[in-house]
This record gives C-alpha cells, structure tokens and sequence, in this order.
C-alpha cells in the first residue's frame, strides 16, 4: 500500500527541494498508519555480531539522523535500522544547499556535515520506542572538539542502554579532519579507547556490538591498516562503505556532479562493492561486514553479498525507488 501511494507522490516529492522533500517524508512516516509486515520467513534470517537479524536488508544511517521514525521504519519491513550520525551536542551541519539529486544517474550529493539534535533529543525518542527490532547507533564527534575520540566514547556510554550494536563513523567526508582518523595511529588510539568505554559500561549491562564505517576512498595500503587495527582492538563488524569524494566518468549530470559533498547512490555501487570485496580478503571471516553503497535492486543487494557481506544496507536509492524497494530486495533474497 505505502509502495503504490510513494509512486503517486513521488513525481511531487522530485520537484522539491532535495532536503525539504526528505523532511516531508519523515513527517508522512511519522503521520501514516503503517501496517506491521507479515513475520519474514526464517530462510531470510542472518546471524551477525551475536544478534539474530530477520532478514538482511537494513536502512543506512543518514535517513534518519534524530530517530524521528525507527517504529515506521521497521513497519516497512526493514530488519534493522541505523539511526545517526548523532554528536554529543547538536549542530546545525553545513549551510544549505547541501543535498543535491543527480536524477539521470540515480545519484545524490550530500555535504551536511554532521547536521543532528545531539545526545540528549535523541536518546529521548529512543527510549520512548515502542518496536523491538535491532537498531543500531551511528555515533560521530562534534565538529569544533578538541577531542573526537572522547566525542565517540560518550556516545557509547549514553546508548548503551538502547542500541543493539553501534557504528563509529570515521568516514563522512563532510567534517574536517574527520577521515584522518582512519589512518592507522589515530584509529589507534581511538579504538583503543571506545574499546575500552565498551567493555567498562559492558560491566554492568550487556555489551554492545562495536563496527567501524569506512570510507570507499581508502588506497589498499590505508585499507591493510583499517583491517589490522579493527582486528587488533576485537571489533565485530565493519561497514563499507560511506559516500565518495570521487566522481566517476561515467555521471550524467556533469553540472551537479561538481557540487562538493560525498556521492552515494547508483554511481557508487562499483566502487564500493570493489572496497567492500577487498575488506573481506583481508578480513577472512573473523567478523562479519555490512554492506552499503549503491543497494538498489535485487542484483545489486546479491552483488554485496557475494563479495562479502551478511547484510546490507540502503538509503539513496529510497528517492527513486521508494519504499516498496525493501519487500522487492526481502523477495529476491528469499
């Protein structure tokens, strides 16, 4: 039902502003009575991370931010969902314009800057949910802190008590600085110390799953080092991968394409998934990988998995595609 009304406003939502159509669409999920799905039949189940998931295909943390609809959200069916990137304090992100659609490609720019409510708003919503499905937080550092690592440990320590694993967003290319935390003696010292956040509020309460984000950027040489840290410090999972600074040849839309900002969508997919397949060389099954990047058909969330991951994740192509994209993929896997 939610599929056939998204087609009939869909053309309306397009000739808006990209951001004030995504706030129109939080606002319709928050508003509609969405329907629980039927229960997902176990063949679509995963293991990951000491949880059990109900099926693979989640929704990618950028969709929502605040956690403004993570009910609705696993009403359309999603088996988990990533809220964030969320920062000790708020921040109003980047000035606007910042989210660009590149429609002949199936492509978007974004270069928010870690635009979110903080902690505090956040946390609220989250305790007042009333689903049960696996959510994770995607936690990230306040743009004007001197120190981001303790930015991400506070983050472990005020959703431990709701979220089921968490991500450190080390790879949106919209803050300053932010991916020079993924060369090796700064994740060092970072993992080292959310690491050590996890395992003391673990002590009284159950511990949280930790995964790292990375970014599709990464030369082999910095990737050989993300791996051995992430190895290193006991993580259980990474994401791959975040959006691109790059711009394929292969783009379309030549004039939005040179907006600054990360790239995700269609246009995304082979580089990512190139990124994806080489973290699990590396990885060799010692945890699992989620992942994201490009996700819009059936084909594509396949692609993923055969190159490594267990689960996957979407949100670019929930523009074009609309939300009946997710039971589309569930029935492909299925």
């Amino acid at each position: 039902m939610i599929g056939t009304a998204y087609s009939l406003i869909r053309p309306l939502l397009l000739r808006m502003d990209p951001e004030l159509a995504h706030e129109r669409t939080l606002a319709a999920l928050r508003g509609l009575p969405i329907p629980p799905p039927p229960a997902d039949p176990s063949s679509l189940g995963a293991k990951a991370f000491g949880l059990n998931f109900p099926n693979r295909v989640g929704v990618a943390a950028g969709f929502d931010k605040n956690a403004e609809v993570v009910d609705p959200l696993f009403r359309l069916g999603f088996g988990f969902v990533e809220i964030g990137s969320v920062t000790p304090r708020p921040q109003e992100g980047n000035p606007r314009p910042r989210l660009f659609r590149l429609p002949a490609d199936e492509g978007v720019i974004n270069r928010f800057g870690f635009n979110n409510q903080g902690h505090a708003a956040v946390l609220a919503r989250l305790r007042a949910r009333k689903s049960k499905g696996i959510l994770g937080v995607n936690v990230g550092a306040n743009k004007d802190s001197e120190d981001k690592a303790a930015d991400y440990a506070a983050g472990i320590v005020a959703f431990a008590p709701v979220a089921s694993y968490f991500t450190l967003n080390v790879s949106s290319p919209n803050t300053p600085g932010l991916r020079d935390l993924q060369k090796r003696e700064a994740l060092d010292e970072l993992l080292a110390r959310v690491v050590e956040t996890r395992d003391t509020v673990a002590a009284n309460g159950p511990r949280r799953p930790l995964l790292l984000k990375i970014a599709p950027d990464v030369t082999m040489a910095e990737l050989d080092d993300i791996v051995d840290r992430a190895l290193a410090h006991g993580l259980d999972g990474m994401i791959v991968s975040n959006t691109t600074i790059s711009r394929p040849e292969s783009l379309k839309e030549k004039a939005l394409a040179a907006e600054a900002g990360g790239l995700s969508g269609a246009p995304l997919f082979e580089l990512s998934t190139r990124v994806l397949a080489e973290t699990a060389k590396r990885v060799a099954g010692r945890f699992p990988l989620i992942g994201v990047g490009g996700v819009h058909s059936v084909r594509t969330a396949k692609a993923k998995i055969e190159a490594g991951a267990t689960l996957v994740q979407l949100y670019s192509s929930l523009v074009y595609k609309g939300p009946g994209l997710v039971s589309e993929i569930k029935r492909g896997l299925g």
